[in-house]
């Protein structure tokens, strides 16, 4: 009789390290978030269909927003965002996040120490020293369609053109020497110090810390010019070289 056959494998499980969207709850009222996330998907309905994102709910830890909690993921699917979990919040936030089906992520502590000592830096006239020490990536080639280049840690330089429907993020900056036709998100892990720089900026959207803007906001002049981009307050200060 033969040998028995080998058994295939019917799955497999890879470690990965994926990029996801962290969506800041500061609101504890279920009715303001679903207004300001309506307004948000209407500004860029194709950036946020299908979206992963983890829920930050640090900041109303202390509400009983919790209660709701699987209330608000079902708010966030029927706008076809894709809620994965939550991080931040006690034992009532992980209890409510299990019967909701979501996970529960810890805090990034790494961020978090990373942006303070960036803001130390910056505030003893250091910040470029800083950011010198940091790990960084450089890409010689054209960024295509599709692809996703992702600069862990550091900053991210490109030498070539992003293409539209390319998306390239960094912890720190981002230094495109070429024309930016796709998705730029720069400090993607809390700094907020960070800067996007491009010779030619025809953006599908840009982003530093989370804070968006899209094709549809940016100014008509400033389109195929260079630019720099940097964080002030709550929105972007986008302007010409």
């Amino acid at each position: 009789m033969a040998g028995a056959q080998a058994v295939q494998p019917v799955l497999e499980l890879k470690g990965r390290m994926m990029t996801l969207t962290v969506l800041r709850l500061l609101d504890p009222s279920v009715e303001v978030l679903a207004r300001e996330l309506d307004r948000r998907v209407q500004e860029a309905p194709d950036f946020f269909r299908f979206l992963p994102v983890i829920l930050d709910v640090e900041a109303v830890a202390n509400s009983d927003l919790y209660l709701d909690l699987a209330g608000l993921a079902g708010l966030l699917q029927a706008r076809q965002f894709v809620p994965v979990g939550i991080r931040g919040g006690g034992a009532n936030w992980q209890e409510a996040a299990a019967a909701a089906g979501l996970a529960v992520f810890p805090m990034d502590r790494d961020s978090a120490a990373g942006d303070t000592k960036r803001r130390k830096t910056a505030d003893e006239g250091t910040a470029a020293k800083a950011i010198a020490d940091e790990a960084g990536m450089v890409v010689t080639q054209p960024v295509r369609s599709g692809q996703q280049i992702y600069a862990r840690g550091g900053d991210l330089v490109i030498m070539a053109p992003v293409s539209p429907g390319a998306e390239v993020l960094a912890d720190g900056h981002i230094h495109i020497y070429g024309s930016l036709g796709g998705r730029a998100l720069a400090g993607v892990r809390g700094d907020t110090s960070a800067r996007i720089f491009c010779q030619a900026f025809r953006a599908e959207l840009v982003s530093i810390n989370g804070t968006y803007s899209v094709s549809e906001q940016i100014e008509e002049a400033l389109r195929g010019k260079a630019v720099q981009i940097a964080l002030h307050g709550d929105s972007l200060d986008i302007r010409a070289l």
